[in-house]
C-alpha cells in the first residue's frame, strides 16, 4: 500500500491542538485501501464528555460508532480530536450523539453507519439515543456493540 495516502493529513504524526468547539474540529479522510471489501469499522469512546446547557454540569457518555467505509476512511486521530471538542460543548444528548453521526456521514460518505450514545445518568435516569443511516449492508458482520444495560450498583 502506498504512503501517499497519508498526504494533506495535518494532524496525523504530530502534536495537533485540540479544537475547543465541535465546529472547529476538522475530521480528515483517507482514501479507503479496501474499498471492495465489505467491513465494518468500530470506534468505542468511554470516556465521552460533554456539558448540560441548563445547567453547565458535565455529562458523560459511552459511545460506540461503526461504519462501513465508502471511498473514505476517517483518520482515527481527527475522531479523537473532533470528540474531544465536546469537552466544554453545551448541548443535550440527544443533539451531541445525533450531530456526531450526522457529521461523520456529511463528511465520509459510508455505506452504513450506527452511532450509540449510552449516557450516564443524572437526575437518576440514563439516556440512550441511537442513531442509524439505515439497514446494514446484507452479508455484513455487526457485532453487539457490548455495552450492558445500566443496572447502578446491581
Amino acid at each position: 500500500m502506498s504512503k501517499d495516502i497519508y498526504d494533506g493529513l495535518s494532524q496525523l504524526g504530530g502534536r495537533a491542538q485540540s479544537p475547543t468547539r465541535p465546529e472547529d474540529a476538522t475530521l480528515e479522510k483517507v482514501p479507503n485501501p479496501r474499498a471492495d471489501s465489505l467491513y465494518l469499522v468500530r470506534f468505542t469512546c468511554p470516556e465521552f464528555t460533554s456539558v448540560c446547557p441548563v445547567t453547565g454540569q458535565p455529562d458523560f457518555a459511552h459511545l460506540v460508532l461503526d461504519y462501513v467505509p465508502g471511498a473514505h476512511l476517517v483518520e482515527s486521530k481527527s475522531l479523537k480530536l473532533y470528540l474531544q471538542s465536546f469537552r466544554n460543548h453545551a448541548a443535550f444528548h440527544e443533539d451531541c450523539t445525533v450531530g456526531i453521526a450526522e457529521r461523520l456521514v456529511e463528511e465520509l460518505s459510508p455505506q452504513w453507519l450506527r452511532l450509540g450514545g449510552y449516557w450516564y445518568p443524572r437526575g437518576g435516569i440514563p439516556i440512550d439515543v441511537f442513531y442509524q443511516t439505515g439497514e446494514p449492508p446484507a452479508g455484513l458482520w455487526v457485532p453487539d456493540p457490548g455495552v450492558q444495560p445500566y443496572r447502578g450498583r446491581g
